[in-house]
Formats: structure tokens, C-alpha cells, sequence
């Protein structure tokens, strides 16, 4: 037994390339905004680290350096020989001069010297403090941080200088990183309501060629927004023309083909009618009947084709008058509407392609149902009968124009071969679709699903 070859697997950049396509926005505004924010985050964070990173730690590191410089200077003036009353003094001048302020602790003894989770403004003081003086020290930061003490331990006591935290930390650097990120939000709201303008145009464009495609129109539709908008919504004014113009023209030719073949078929019956009775006049007659079904049929089919506008209608109540109208020629059809439902449609075509289903029921079943159900994007109108139904692998060609699948329903039904067509071409035109399938009644069901 062969083995199914095995499907080619996916290269290292396409499956990167799918799974992050799984968390990209799926609207063009979306993409369009991850367009411009990405860059603009990269770039300012790339900045922020190199640069301000940079100078944040030379700015930090300079200010540790003209603390320990001035701690290193009263040091110097306080010697090991000064007398208290000299010692106070200078700690007095110093404190004056540069906010640090010192208390000595004559024959104390400092202890531990380990200084563990010290900041970045603690480690580089720390770092200063070593290439100016030798002696032992920590530092610590006070419960409200906002001074940070230095003890050290100098030969004949320990001295405590309170340095304050503004002396060693630079807040421009962070009011200017808080600036720069409040005006690229602002920034980014201004891009937002840009890009909504922008996205407008497309939006209108794509609900015009929805509608277009559904039988409906939309009123005061121009072209508006970028140029390249402007051009695509051209294109697409220049294309529903003459497809309306093709659909038109197509209609008349087919209208005028009908109703040129009604005079000779005149002229035929009336000869008819001059000769007779008899057993070939009679199969004649039966010919020109069955002709003047046809042109009859191409008639209806080309006005299918026509320029109904839509209006918003009663399905329940429109329902209820084909129901009514097909009982008058017999069928013995079953209603189940909903309660209240509104749709835009064509009504004297849905008219002829509701009446098509229920009189090929009618012809080859002896019970019809006509329903209708709905959800939130569409609704189906059902027709079911019990007849002897399409086979799976012919409802496709049945829906063809002039068709006509004798060998799969009754013998003497009659009929062109036009009425599943028209249907088909109906629901079409509303941007619906038709679909047979088998109906739980034993016959063939007709769905007719249009869009809400």
C-alpha cells in the first residue's frame, strides 16, 4: 500500500511570518497605526537607552564626585590635631556652603562596613568617595530618602555626613523623558484622528461595493479622501455603470427577442385555428401552447434582469400575500412566518422567484411548506415539499436556464426549464444565494438566504 506523500513543511521565516501575523491588528487602521507607533517607540527607546542612559550615569557620577571632593575637602581642613570649637566651625562653613551637613563622634567605633543594595546614585558616590580618601565608611539612606548618610571611620572617631538626595540625582533628565512621552501621546491622538479621516473614504468605499453586490444603493456616494482612494472609488462608480448599462442592455435585447417571436406565433394560431380539427392540428396546437409557455418564461426571465429598487418590506406580510396568491392556482401550501421582520427587497422580483418554487412544488408534489427564519447576518425563506425531489449530483445543473430534469421528476408537469433560473438569478441579485438540498418532508427544498 503507497503512503500519501507527506505535505511540505513550512521554512523558518514563513512560520515566523505566521505567527506573527496572529497578533498584528486586522483592520487597516490598526496595521496603519503599528506602522507609525512602532518606529517612533523603537526610535525613542533606542535613544533613551544610548543617550539618556549615557548621560544619566556621567551626570550621576560627576555629581558623586563633587560630593565626595567637598566631603574629602572638610576632611582635610578637620585634621586629627583641630580642637572641637575649630571643628565645629568648619562643619558650620561647610554646611553653609554646601548644604552637606556633619556630626563627629569622638572614640566611637564604626563597625560593619559592608554596603549591600545600594542605588545607582549610592554606588557612585561610593566609587568617589574611594578615589579621594582611604577610610572606611557606608552609606545608607534615611526612611523618607531623601538624605543619604555616609558614615565613616576616621582615626579618632566616627564622622556622619547627611548628603542630600538632590545633590546626587538630576530630575531634568527624568522631566524631560515624562515630557517627551506626554507629547508623543498627544502625538499619537493627533495620528489617530488623521488616520480615522483617512480610513473613512475606504470604509464607504467598501460598503458601497456590499451593497452594490446585495441589489441596493447608496445614496450620495462620490468619490472623497486621498487620491489613490479617490481613484479606486472612480473605478468602482465607472464599473457598477456598466454593469448596470451591460444588465440593461442585456434585458432589452432579451425582452425584444420575446416579443418578436409573439408575432409569427400570432400568425401560427390563427392558421391553426382556420383548420380545424384533427389529430395533427391538435398536436400543433399543443406546440404553439407549449412555445408560447417559453416566450412567456423568457419574458419573466428577462425581467429579472430589470431595475426594481429595493424598499424595506414586511417579510411576514409579504409571505402571507404569496401564500395567497399560490393557493388561488391551487397549491396547497403551509405558512410559517416570523412575527416581525423587515427586509430590503425587490419585491415583484422575489414575488416571481417565490412563485417559481412553490408552482414547481405544486407540479410535482402534493403538499408545500413555506417558511422563513433568520439569524443575525441573513434570512432563508424554505420551500419543502414531499415529492420525489433532485437528485445531489443534478441540483447544480436544474438551477441551469432551460433545463429540465424529466427523468427525475413527474413526466407531465410541463414547464421551460426557466423557473429554478429565475429564481437563482433573483436571489442573486439581492447578494444572496439559492441552495437545494433534500427536504425533511422526503421532496427537494429550495433555501433562499439573503442578507440582512
Amino acid at each position: 500500500m503507497m503512503r500519501a506523500p507527506a505535505l511540505p513543511r513550512l521554512s523558518t521565516p514563513l512560520r515566523l511570518r505566521a505567527r506573527l501575523k496572529r497578533f498584528l491588528p486586522r483592520t487597516l487602521f490598526g496595521r496603519t497605526l503599528v506602522i507609525i507607533v512602532t518606529p517612533v517607540i523603537l526610535a525613542q527607546a533606542i535613544a533613551t537607552y544610548v543617550f539618556f542612559g549615557r548621560h544619566i550615569d556621567v551626570v550621576t557620577f560627576r555629581f558623586a564626585r563633587t560630593v565626595a571632593g567637598e566631603i574629602s575637602l572638610t576632611l582635610d581642613e578637620i585634621g586629627e590635631g583641630v580642637s572641637p570649637t575649630r571643628r565645629e566651625a568648619i562643619f558650620n562653613r561647610a554646611q553653609k556652603n554646601t548644604a552637606l551637613s556633619y556630626v563627629f563622634t569622638p572614640n566611637a567605633e564604626l563597625g560593619s562596613t559592608s554596603t549591600p543594595g545600594l542605588d545607582d546614585s549610592q554606588r557612585a558616590l561610593a566609587q568617589a568617595l574611594r578615589m579621594r580618601q582611604s577610610y572606611d565608611f557606608t552609606i545608607a539612606s534615611t526612611e523618607d530618602d531623601d538624605n543619604e548618610i555616609v558614615t565613616m571611620q576616621l582615626p579618632n572617631g566616627v564622622l556622619a555626613v547627611t548628603v542630600p538626595s538632590t545633590r546626587l540625582t538630576n530630575y531634568t533628565t527624568t522631566v524631560f523623558i515624562v515630557s517627551m512621552l506626554g507629547s508623543t501621546l498627544i502625538l499619537f491622538a493627533v495620528a489617530i484622528v488623521f488616520m480615522r479621516n483617512q480610513i473613512r473614504p475606504i470604509r464607504r468605499l467598501a460598503i458601497a461595493a456590499d451593497r452594490f453586490g446585495k441589489g441596493r444603493d447608496l445614496p450620495g456616494f462620490r468619490p472623497h479622501g486621498a487620491e489613490e482612494i479617490r481613484q479606486a472609488a472612480e473605478a468602482f462608480i465607472g464599473m457598477r455603470d456598466r454593469i448596470r448599462r451591460q444588465i440593461q442592455q442585456r434585458t432589452e435585447m432579451l425582452a425584444g427577442i420575446s416579443h418578436d417571436l409573439r408575432t409569427p406565433l400570432t400568425r401560427m394560431k390563427l392558421q391553426l385555428a382556420m383548420l380545424g380539427d384533427g389529430p395533427d392540428i391538435d398536436e400543433l396546437r399543443a406546440d404553439v401552447d407549449e412555445m408560447r409557455q417559453m416566450i412567456d418564461a423568457y419574458l419573466a426571465f428577462a425581467r429579472g434582469e430589470g431595475t426594481e429598487e429595493t424598499v424595506p418590506t414586511d417579510l411576514t406580510a409579504f409571505l402571507e400575500e404569496v401564500v395567497v396568491a399560490a393557493r388561488r392556482e391551487g397549491a396547497d401550501v403551509v405558512l410559517d412566518a416570523p412575527e416581525s421582520l423587515v427586509l430590503p427587497l425587490r419585491r415583484e422580483a422575489m414575488r416571481r422567484c417565490l412563485m417559481n418554487l412553490l408552482s414547481n412544488a405544486r407540479r410535482h408534489a402534493d403538499h408545500v411548506w413555506l417558511s422563513a427564519v433568520h439569524d443575525a447576518d441573513a434570512a432563508s425563506l424554505v420551500v419543502d415539499d414531499d415529492g420525489p425531489g433532485i437528485p445531489a449530483k443534478q441540483r447544480e445543473e436544474a438551477m441551469k436556464p432551460f433545463v429540465r430534469l424529466d427523468e427525475s421528476r413527474n413526466q407531465d408537469t410541463g414547464g421551460t426549464g426557466l423557473g429554478l433560473a429565475i429564481a437563482l438569478d433573483v436571489a442573486r441579485s439581492h447578494g444572496g444565494d439559492l441552495v437545494l438540498s433534500t427536504s425533511p418532508m422526503g421532496g427537494l427544498r429550495c433555501t433562499v438566504r439573503l442578507p440582512l
